[in-house]
Formats: C-alpha cells, structure tokens, sequence
C-alpha cells in the first residue's frame, strides 16, 4: 500500500502523479482543431484545392460548438441568479399581506376579510354578498357611490343577523350599479402569505395563503 510519505517522495523527485487541467484540454482541443486545419489547407492538392466554401463552412461549424458551449455557460449562470433571486425574493413574501383578484375570503379567530373592487368608470352604487360553502346568502351590505378606480370594503365576519359567522372559507361577489344596470365584478381580497413554493428551474413562485388558496406572484396587486 502506497502511504502519505512515499507519495510526497515521489512528488520532490517530479515523478508523482499528473494533474488534470480541465482548460487546458478545452484549448487543447482548440489547437488541436487549427492545427489540423491548417495541415489539410498546407497539404491540399494545388490542382483540386480546397473549396472556399468548404474552408469556410469548417470554421463555421468550430466557432457555433464553441459557441454554443459559451452560450450554455452563460445561460446557466443567469439561471443560477435567477434562482437565486427568486429564492430571496420568497423568503420575503411570507408573513406579508396581499391584495389579488379571487372570490374566495378566509375568516379566522373571529375575524372578517378587508377586499377592494377594481372600477373602470364611477357608479352609483357597489353591493357585497358574503356566502356560505353551501351556497347561503351569509351578508349583503352596500357600500354606495364610488369613484372609477380600486375602492375598499370591510367585511366584520358578522351575518345579517350581527352573529360572527364560523371560521372559514366564504365566496364573495361584488355588483355594481351603472345608471338602471346592475353588473358582476371581479373582487381583490386581502389575504395573508402562509409559505411560499419556489417553482423547479426557475418556473416561478407559488403563493401559500393562510385560508389554504394558492396563487402566482402574477395574479397580486398589491403587497403589504
């Protein structure tokens, strides 16, 4: 068995073991294909030269695969980064609030659930209604006049009766009344982030929200 002191008596008499250098076999590699290139250009029959095409079409084809491996190193440092970001960027979301189009609200320990509607044009009035996951009307309550743009609403928790509702999931639906007409829009509900799952190769983020809903970064208004 060759021990620790015999491997270092070789290396000061310089008969130890070779060390791979990984680039300069890549420029090896490089050299080696120059070298031969210039060796079929040098050696060529003068009366059936080498097609300038041909000559061309060769160190086309060096330079796109050395290319292409320059082009993947680049492409994986940038998704290195990218992760890297997106990982920083996760680790900040969670324990935040955000404000995102969905229907659904979560009431816990006795809570309500703050929303927004999103106008395009002022209306006259805008009417919430709270149901149950039975499909029973909980709470409807008007919140009046409103200007174009995100207005506000606060549900208490509370049902038409004024008892707390039960702890859990609702629906809620937002009308609005244009003049005779009256029309369905979209809700923004605030809702915490529980945890947020980072997507394999970059995909992106997954919103964990405390009522159990997920949704993408890109579906968020607004973050608190």
């Amino acid at each position: 068995m060759t021990t620790m002191n015999e491997i270092n008596a070789f290396d000061s008499l310089g008969i130890g073991q070779p060390t791979v250098d990984n680039s300069a076999r890549t420029e090896l590699g490089q050299e080696a294909f120059m070298t031969l290139m210039m060796a079929q250009f040098r050696n060529q029959d003068p009366f059936e030269p080498m097609d300038n095409g041909d000559f061309l079409g060769q160190l086309a084809q060096f330079g796109t695969v050395s290319g292409i491996d320059e082009l993947n190193g680049a492409f994986s440092g940038l998704q290195s980064s990218i992760q890297s970001d997106q990982a920083l960027q996760a680790a900040n979301l969670v324990g935040r609030t955000v404000l995102a189009e969905s229907g659904t609200g979560s009431v816990s320990n006795g809570g309500g659930v703050a929303g927004a509607v999103e106008l395009p044009s002022s209306v006259s009035n805008v009417q919430i209604e709270i149901t149950d996951a039975s499909g029973q009307l909980v709470r409807r309550f008007d919140i009046g006049a409103q200007q174009a743009g995100v207005s506000r609403f606060n549900w208490d928790g509370l049902n038409d009766s004024g008892q707390q509702v039960a702890d859990g999931q609702y629906e809620i639906a937002a009308r609005v009344q244009y003049g005779n007409e009256i029309e369905s829009v979209p809700t923004l509900i605030e809702s915490n982030i529980a945890s947020v799952t980072l997507g394999r190769g970059g995909s992106g983020l997954t919103l964990n929200l405390a009522g159990g809903e997920q949704m993408s970064l890109a579906r968020v208004r607004q973050i608190n």
